[in-house]
């Protein structure tokens, strides 16, 4: 089978999943923000410093990090055991509000007293009259100082563990802000494969111990890159490979933005999928869509390079993107699947 029939058979397979889809859960465990968005024109710098002056006129608010992962599932037929927490605060209520919206389950969301919700504000803005695309002037996290109450962490990994009996995946979102542990993170992902259920973990680069024997592993191509360094690697495929084998990893993949997604495993040569977005326009929520469509592509027993392959279509999705606070759902998805399998029939002709 040539490039093109197995893509073409790669594209009616994921297609198939997404009409045939059915309500499977996904365990989700991790940390989850509010991101907030102000958008408006910048047409001054501010008298006093060399700053610009946004004149807003619309602002946004979404749940973010593992939170957005269980929009996106959620958006794409599946079932979501959700375990996180916020903090006893208005953006803690509007995550779980907001969830609510969507028929998301909240009652495992722990609310924390006293404790701050993560919040990622981002304000874009544009020239009046001049430019129609705006961009990110600024971000301001806003967020807890202090480590989480003795327990929580603990509760939120029992709960996940009491939930593998009847999932089909688990999803570990890990922004290093108390939810994952070093132990609960391994004991959730040993429970996990004694399941054979498929791990997908979104680590920070200062915690890949906790995601050591995942089943595929959410790089960003500028961290990969990082480390190569640090390693001083010839390239980013020997960094990815002494990775693989030193964190026992099933797989990594990479996210290149408009470089496309690249899927490294130990023993196999590197698998790339170039970017097909003809403009990107944003890349927020890279993580998230990736996520959401290995956990629906590996939960429904699909290949680990079928599931990459998803999770390229569900970048692309996000890259094209008019808003950054938007998720992927079935609909974008599958329109998106529908026109590169018409881009593949054109370019076989």
């Amino acid at each position: 089978m040539d490039y093109a029939e197995e893509r073409a058979a790669t594209l009616k397979r994921l297609r198939k999943l997404l009409d045939d889809a059915g309500p499977s859960k996904v365990t989700l465990i991790g940390d989850v923000m509010l991101d907030r968005f102000h958008h408006g024109y910048a047409n001054n710098l501010d008298s006093t410093a060399p700053v610009p002056v946004l004149k807003i006129l619309r602002s946004e608010e979404t749940p973010g990090a593992a939170a957005h992962i269980a929009m996106g599932l959620n958006s794409l037929g599946l079932k979501i055991s959700l375990h996180c927490c916020v903090g006893d605060d208005r953006e803690g209520r509007v995550i779980i509000d907001k969830l609510s919206e969507h028929g998301i389950d909240t009652s495992d969301i722990a609310v924390v007293s006293e404790r701050s919700t993560l919040t990622k504000i981002r304000f874009y803005g544009s020239r009046e009259s001049l430019l129609e695309k705006s961009q990110i002037l600024l971000q301001a996290d806003r967020g807890p100082r202090e480590n989480l109450p003795e327990g929580i962490c603990e509760k939120l990994t029992k709960q996940a563990m009491s939930s593998l009996r009847d999932s089909c995946a688990i999803v570990l979102s890990d922004y290093d802000k108390g939810v994952l542990d070093a132990a609960g993170a391994q004991a959730l992902i040993d429970a996990a494969s004694d399941a054979r259920l498929p791990v997908i973990m979104d680590p920070k680069l200062s915690g890949l111990d906790r995601s050591r024997g995942a089943d595929v592993v959410l790089f960003e191509k500028r961290g990969l890159d990082l480390l190569s360094r640090r390693q001083m690697t010839s390239n980013p495929a020997d960094a990815a490979k002494s990775l693989i084998e030193e964190y026992k990893w099933g797989a990594m993949l990479v996210l290149g933005g408009i470089h496309g997604v690249t899927l490294y495993q130990a023993g196999l040569k590197p698998m790339h999928i170039p970017c097909a977005t003809p403009a990107p326009v944003q890349q927020i929520g890279l993580h998230d869509a990736a996520a959401t469509a290995l956990a629906t592509a590996l939960g429904n027993d699909l290949s680990i390079t079928d599931a990459a392959a998803l999770a390229a279509a569900a970048c692309e999705c996000v890259l094209s993107a008019e808003a950054s606070h938007e998720f992927v759902d079935r609909t974008t998805l599958g329109l998106w699947l529908d026109e590169l399998a018409w881009q593949l029939q054109i370019s076989d002709r």
